[in-house]
Protein backbone atom coordinates (compact mmCIF):
# COMPACT_ATOMS: atom_id res chain seq x y z
CA UNK A 1 0.00 0.00 0.00
CA UNK A 2 1.39 2.94 -0.84
CA UNK A 3 1.96 5.91 1.60
CA UNK A 4 -1.12 8.15 0.26
CA UNK A 5 -3.79 5.83 0.75
CA UNK A 6 -1.90 4.28 4.09
CA UNK A 7 -2.70 8.03 4.92
CA UNK A 8 -6.25 7.68 4.08
CA UNK A 9 -6.38 4.87 5.90
CA UNK A 10 -5.33 6.55 8.42
CA UNK A 11 -7.48 9.65 8.97
CA UNK A 12 -9.37 10.08 11.66
CA UNK A 13 -12.38 11.69 8.62
CA UNK A 14 -14.30 7.75 8.92
CA UNK A 15 -16.38 8.95 5.73
CA UNK A 16 -12.65 9.13 3.92
CA UNK A 17 -11.45 5.72 5.42
CA UNK A 18 -15.13 4.10 4.64
CA UNK A 19 -14.73 5.36 0.78
CA UNK A 20 -11.23 4.24 0.69
CA UNK A 21 -11.58 0.98 2.34
CA UNK A 22 -14.59 0.76 -0.87
CA UNK A 23 -12.97 2.80 -4.03
CA UNK A 24 -9.93 2.16 -3.57
CA UNK A 25 -9.34 -1.09 -1.80
CA UNK A 26 -12.26 -3.04 -3.15
CA UNK A 27 -13.55 -3.86 0.99
CA UNK A 28 -16.03 -6.36 0.47
CA UNK A 29 -19.18 -5.68 3.03
CA UNK A 30 -18.36 -8.41 5.15
CA UNK A 31 -14.67 -6.87 5.41
CA UNK A 32 -13.97 -5.86 9.87
CA UNK A 33 -12.03 -2.61 8.67
CA UNK A 34 -15.00 -1.69 5.99
CA UNK A 35 -17.92 -2.54 8.67
CA UNK A 36 -16.23 -0.36 10.97
CA UNK A 37 -14.92 2.49 9.65
CA UNK A 38 -18.96 2.59 8.44
CA UNK A 39 -20.75 2.35 11.66
CA UNK A 40 -17.96 5.03 12.90
CA UNK A 41 -18.86 7.26 10.22
CA UNK A 42 -22.93 6.54 10.71
CA UNK A 43 -22.38 7.37 14.07
CA UNK A 44 -19.94 10.82 14.03
CA UNK A 45 -21.37 13.70 15.04
CA UNK A 46 -20.68 15.93 11.70
CA UNK A 47 -22.64 13.18 9.86
CA UNK A 48 -25.67 13.19 12.57
CA UNK A 49 -25.60 16.91 11.60
CA UNK A 50 -26.00 16.27 8.01
CA UNK A 51 -28.72 14.56 8.63
CA UNK A 52 -30.51 16.41 11.30
CA UNK A 53 -29.69 19.94 8.46
CA UNK A 54 -31.30 17.29 5.75
CA UNK A 55 -34.41 16.08 7.89
CA UNK A 56 -35.28 19.91 7.39
CA UNK A 57 -35.97 19.25 3.78
CA UNK A 58 -39.12 21.51 2.73
CA UNK A 59 -39.02 24.10 5.17
CA UNK A 60 -36.77 26.34 3.54
CA UNK A 61 -36.95 27.26 -0.04
CA UNK A 62 -33.91 26.96 -2.84
CA UNK A 63 -33.07 30.50 -4.10
CA UNK A 64 -30.06 30.16 -5.92
CA UNK A 65 -28.39 26.82 -6.45
CA UNK A 66 -24.98 27.43 -5.57
CA UNK A 67 -26.42 27.88 -1.78
CA UNK A 68 -23.84 25.21 0.39
CA UNK A 69 -25.53 25.55 3.38
CA UNK A 70 -28.99 24.15 1.95
CA UNK A 71 -30.47 20.85 3.09
CA UNK A 72 -30.56 19.78 -0.72
CA UNK A 73 -26.49 19.43 -0.27
CA UNK A 74 -26.48 17.79 3.35
CA UNK A 75 -28.63 15.02 1.52
CA UNK A 76 -26.06 15.14 -1.77
CA UNK A 77 -22.96 14.96 0.76
CA UNK A 78 -24.77 12.10 2.75
CA UNK A 79 -25.04 10.63 -0.47
CA UNK A 80 -21.58 10.64 -1.40
CA UNK A 81 -20.21 9.30 1.94
CA UNK A 82 -22.53 6.36 1.37
CA UNK A 83 -25.24 6.41 4.01
CA UNK A 84 -27.81 4.16 2.90
CA UNK A 85 -31.63 4.39 3.02
CA UNK A 86 -31.86 2.03 6.51
CA UNK A 87 -28.97 3.82 8.36
CA UNK A 88 -30.62 5.70 11.45
CA UNK A 89 -32.58 9.01 10.39
CA UNK A 90 -32.55 8.50 6.54
CA UNK A 91 -36.02 6.99 6.20
CA UNK A 92 -37.59 10.36 7.25
CA UNK A 93 -35.72 12.20 5.10
CA UNK A 94 -36.20 9.85 2.24
CA UNK A 95 -40.49 10.01 2.68
CA UNK A 96 -39.52 14.13 2.71
CA UNK A 97 -38.22 14.07 -0.77
CA UNK A 98 -40.58 11.46 -1.89
CA UNK A 99 -43.41 13.29 -0.90
CA UNK A 100 -43.35 15.58 -3.75
CA UNK A 101 -43.00 14.20 -7.54
CA UNK A 102 -44.42 16.40 -10.11
CA UNK A 103 -46.98 14.76 -12.88
CA UNK A 104 -43.73 14.69 -15.54
CA UNK A 105 -41.58 12.48 -12.71
CA UNK A 106 -39.26 15.13 -11.61
CA UNK A 107 -39.15 15.42 -7.44
CA UNK A 108 -39.70 18.36 -6.78
CA UNK A 109 -37.90 20.84 -3.81
CA UNK A 110 -39.48 24.08 -2.83
CA UNK A 111 -38.46 27.07 -5.10
CA UNK A 112 -38.64 30.58 -4.66
CA UNK A 113 -37.43 32.49 -7.88
CA UNK A 114 -37.41 36.17 -7.53
CA UNK A 115 -38.77 38.61 -9.48
CA UNK A 116 -34.97 39.87 -10.69
CA UNK A 117 -34.93 36.42 -11.88
CA UNK A 118 -38.27 36.09 -13.98
CA UNK A 119 -39.64 34.63 -10.95
CA UNK A 120 -42.69 35.93 -8.71
CA UNK A 121 -41.21 35.70 -5.02
CA UNK A 122 -43.12 32.75 -4.32
CA UNK A 123 -42.36 29.63 -2.54
CA UNK A 124 -43.86 26.42 -4.22
CA UNK A 125 -43.16 22.96 -4.73
CA UNK A 126 -41.81 22.50 -8.16
CA UNK A 127 -38.79 21.64 -10.34
CA UNK A 128 -35.74 23.04 -12.41
CA UNK A 129 -33.32 20.77 -14.54
CA UNK A 130 -30.69 22.24 -11.45
CA UNK A 131 -32.17 20.65 -8.57
CA UNK A 132 -34.44 17.92 -9.80
CA UNK A 133 -31.16 15.52 -10.61
CA UNK A 134 -29.28 16.28 -7.41
CA UNK A 135 -32.31 14.50 -5.81
CA UNK A 136 -32.36 12.02 -7.91
CA UNK A 137 -28.81 11.07 -7.25
CA UNK A 138 -29.06 11.05 -3.87
CA UNK A 139 -32.08 8.56 -3.77
CA UNK A 140 -30.37 5.94 -6.48
CA UNK A 141 -27.27 6.51 -3.66
CA UNK A 142 -29.47 5.65 -0.85
CA UNK A 143 -30.09 2.25 -2.60
CA UNK A 144 -33.73 2.86 -3.53
CA UNK A 145 -33.10 2.30 -7.95
CA UNK A 146 -35.92 -0.49 -7.78
CA UNK A 147 -38.58 2.18 -6.67
CA UNK A 148 -41.36 2.46 -9.22
CA UNK A 149 -40.93 6.20 -8.17
CA UNK A 150 -37.50 6.48 -8.79
CA UNK A 151 -37.75 4.48 -11.92
CA UNK A 152 -40.18 6.97 -13.28
CA UNK A 153 -37.89 9.91 -12.46
CA UNK A 154 -35.24 8.49 -14.35
CA UNK A 155 -37.20 7.84 -17.27
CA UNK A 156 -38.23 11.67 -17.53
CA UNK A 157 -34.86 12.81 -16.90
CA UNK A 158 -33.04 11.02 -19.57
CA UNK A 159 -36.16 11.98 -21.51
CA UNK A 160 -35.14 15.78 -21.47
CA UNK A 161 -31.97 15.87 -23.04
CA UNK A 162 -31.56 17.54 -26.72
CA UNK A 163 -29.02 16.46 -29.46
CA UNK A 164 -26.50 18.92 -27.45
CA UNK A 165 -27.09 17.86 -23.92
CA UNK A 166 -29.50 19.14 -21.16
CA UNK A 167 -30.81 22.50 -21.88
CA UNK A 168 -32.07 25.10 -18.90
CA UNK A 169 -35.57 22.93 -18.64
CA UNK A 170 -38.53 23.88 -15.63
CA UNK A 171 -41.89 22.33 -14.67
CA UNK A 172 -44.72 23.53 -16.85
CA UNK A 173 -45.95 25.76 -14.09
CA UNK A 174 -43.20 27.96 -14.74
CA UNK A 175 -44.08 29.24 -17.75
CA UNK A 176 -40.93 30.56 -19.96
CA UNK A 177 -38.79 30.74 -16.73
CA UNK A 178 -35.36 29.37 -17.62
CA UNK A 179 -31.66 30.70 -16.77
CA UNK A 180 -29.22 33.92 -18.14
CA UNK A 181 -28.82 32.28 -21.82
CA UNK A 182 -29.83 31.31 -25.11
CA UNK A 183 -33.19 28.74 -24.96
CA UNK A 184 -30.85 26.93 -27.51
CA UNK A 185 -27.98 26.12 -25.08
CA UNK A 186 -27.00 23.35 -23.14
CA UNK A 187 -26.60 24.39 -19.44
CA UNK A 188 -23.28 23.45 -17.64
CA UNK A 189 -24.35 22.26 -14.62
CA UNK A 190 -27.63 20.70 -15.84
CA UNK A 191 -25.46 18.53 -17.87
CA UNK A 192 -23.27 18.01 -14.61
CA UNK A 193 -25.96 16.84 -12.31
CA UNK A 194 -28.29 15.15 -14.59
CA UNK A 195 -24.88 12.69 -15.80
CA UNK A 196 -24.68 11.90 -12.05
CA UNK A 197 -27.77 10.73 -11.91
CA UNK A 198 -27.91 9.09 -15.08
CA UNK A 199 -24.25 7.23 -13.93
CA UNK A 200 -25.89 4.82 -11.02
CA UNK A 201 -27.67 3.21 -13.98
CA UNK A 202 -26.44 0.68 -15.44
CA UNK A 203 -27.97 0.82 -19.04
CA UNK A 204 -27.44 4.36 -18.99
CA UNK A 205 -23.90 4.32 -18.61
CA UNK A 206 -23.17 4.29 -22.53
CA UNK A 207 -26.40 5.86 -23.26
CA UNK A 208 -27.04 8.15 -26.52
CA UNK A 209 -28.26 10.81 -23.71
CA UNK A 210 -25.13 10.28 -21.27
CA UNK A 211 -22.97 10.40 -24.58
CA UNK A 212 -24.71 14.08 -25.29
CA UNK A 213 -24.27 15.12 -21.87
CA UNK A 214 -20.99 14.34 -21.60
CA UNK A 215 -19.97 15.66 -24.72
CA UNK A 216 -21.44 19.01 -23.96
CA UNK A 217 -19.11 19.22 -20.73
CA UNK A 218 -16.07 18.01 -23.05
CA UNK A 219 -16.74 20.54 -25.62
CA UNK A 220 -17.33 23.55 -22.88
CA UNK A 221 -13.85 22.49 -21.75
CA UNK A 222 -12.14 22.39 -24.58
CA UNK A 223 -13.07 25.41 -26.62
CA UNK A 224 -10.38 27.68 -26.68
CA UNK A 225 -12.91 30.59 -27.21
CA UNK A 226 -13.86 30.58 -23.23
CA UNK A 227 -17.57 30.57 -23.87
CA UNK A 228 -20.01 30.75 -20.87
CA UNK A 229 -23.33 29.04 -21.26
CA UNK A 230 -25.88 30.55 -18.55
CA UNK A 231 -22.71 32.56 -17.24
CA UNK A 232 -20.66 28.94 -16.46
CA UNK A 233 -17.03 29.14 -17.21
CA UNK A 234 -13.82 26.82 -17.39
CA UNK A 235 -10.88 29.51 -16.26
CA UNK A 236 -9.53 29.82 -13.32
CA UNK A 237 -12.35 29.79 -10.69
CA UNK A 238 -13.35 26.54 -12.60
CA UNK A 239 -10.05 24.59 -11.62
CA UNK A 240 -9.95 25.65 -8.24
CA UNK A 241 -10.25 22.15 -6.02
CA UNK A 242 -13.60 22.44 -4.16
CA UNK A 243 -15.85 20.20 -2.05
CA UNK A 244 -19.07 19.31 -1.88
CA UNK A 245 -20.26 18.80 -5.31
CA UNK A 246 -22.55 22.10 -5.52
CA UNK A 247 -21.76 23.71 -8.90
CA UNK A 248 -19.65 24.22 -11.52
CA UNK A 249 -15.70 23.52 -10.79
CA UNK A 250 -13.35 20.92 -12.41
CA UNK A 251 -13.38 18.29 -9.59
CA UNK A 252 -17.36 18.19 -9.87
CA UNK A 253 -17.29 17.78 -13.60
CA UNK A 254 -14.27 14.97 -13.69
CA UNK A 255 -15.34 13.29 -11.00
CA UNK A 256 -18.67 12.65 -13.21
CA UNK A 257 -17.29 12.32 -15.93
CA UNK A 258 -15.04 9.19 -14.60
CA UNK A 259 -18.23 7.33 -14.14
CA UNK A 260 -18.54 6.65 -17.55
CA UNK A 261 -15.85 4.36 -19.17
CA UNK A 262 -16.34 5.84 -22.78
CA UNK A 263 -14.66 9.38 -22.11
CA UNK A 264 -11.52 7.74 -20.11
CA UNK A 265 -9.70 7.62 -23.16
CA UNK A 266 -10.77 11.50 -24.46
CA UNK A 267 -7.75 13.79 -24.55
CA UNK A 268 -10.04 16.09 -23.46
CA UNK A 269 -11.07 14.52 -20.08
CA UNK A 270 -7.33 13.82 -19.81
CA UNK A 271 -5.97 16.94 -20.25
CA UNK A 272 -8.80 18.31 -17.51
CA UNK A 273 -6.99 15.27 -15.02
CA UNK A 274 -4.11 16.83 -15.74
CA UNK A 275 -5.36 19.89 -14.46
CA UNK A 276 -6.30 18.20 -11.19
CA UNK A 277 -3.36 16.33 -10.50
CA UNK A 278 -1.02 19.31 -11.18
CA UNK A 279 -2.34 20.35 -7.76
CA UNK A 280 -1.12 17.97 -5.87
CA UNK A 281 1.65 18.71 -2.96
CA UNK A 282 4.88 17.14 -3.17
CA UNK A 283 3.62 14.47 -0.59
CA UNK A 284 0.82 12.99 -2.80
CA UNK A 285 -1.93 15.04 -1.04
CA UNK A 286 -4.49 17.70 -2.24
CA UNK A 287 -5.14 21.17 -0.38
CA UNK A 288 -8.68 22.84 -0.91
CA UNK A 289 -7.94 25.82 -3.69
CA UNK A 290 -11.23 27.29 -2.60
CA UNK A 291 -14.07 26.30 0.32
CA UNK A 292 -17.59 27.42 1.06
CA UNK A 293 -17.98 28.95 4.37
CA UNK A 294 -20.91 27.22 5.41
CA UNK A 295 -18.69 23.71 5.68
CA UNK A 296 -15.44 25.30 7.88
CA UNK A 297 -14.18 23.06 9.82
CA UNK A 298 -14.10 20.35 7.31
CA UNK A 299 -10.67 18.85 6.13
CA UNK A 300 -11.96 19.85 2.29
CA UNK A 301 -12.84 23.84 3.50
CA UNK A 302 -9.79 23.74 4.45
CA UNK A 303 -7.37 25.49 1.95
CA UNK A 304 -3.79 25.71 4.16
CA UNK A 305 -3.74 21.63 4.85
CA UNK A 306 -3.91 18.97 3.19
CA UNK A 307 -7.65 17.04 3.25
CA UNK A 308 -8.05 13.40 2.88
CA UNK A 309 -11.46 13.52 1.35
CA UNK A 310 -10.43 15.58 -1.57
CA UNK A 311 -7.18 13.59 -1.85
CA UNK A 312 -9.55 10.04 -1.77
CA UNK A 313 -11.96 11.81 -4.64
CA UNK A 314 -8.47 12.50 -6.87
CA UNK A 315 -7.29 9.07 -5.88
CA UNK A 316 -10.05 7.30 -7.14
CA UNK A 317 -10.65 9.55 -10.60
CA UNK A 318 -7.17 8.00 -10.90
CA UNK A 319 -8.08 4.48 -10.34
CA UNK A 320 -11.54 4.59 -12.28
CA UNK A 321 -9.28 5.89 -15.65
CA UNK A 322 -6.12 3.04 -15.10
CA UNK A 323 -4.56 5.07 -13.50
Amino acid sequence: MNETIQWLVDSPEPWTRYRTQLDLLDRAPDSAKWDAARREMIAHPWVRGLVASAASWGERPLKRHNDASHPLYAISTLADFGLRADDPGMDEIIEKVLAHQSPEGAIQSVINIPKAFGGDDTDRWTWIICDAPTLLYSLLSFGLGDDARIQRAVNHLAGLVDANGWRCVCAPELGKFRGPGKKSDACPIANVYALKALSLIPEQRDSSAARAGAEMLLSHWADESHPKPYLFGAGSDFRKLKYPFVYYDILHVADVLSRFPFVHADPRFRAMVSAITAQTGADGRYTATSMYQSWKGWSFADKKNPSPWLTLLVLRILRRVGR
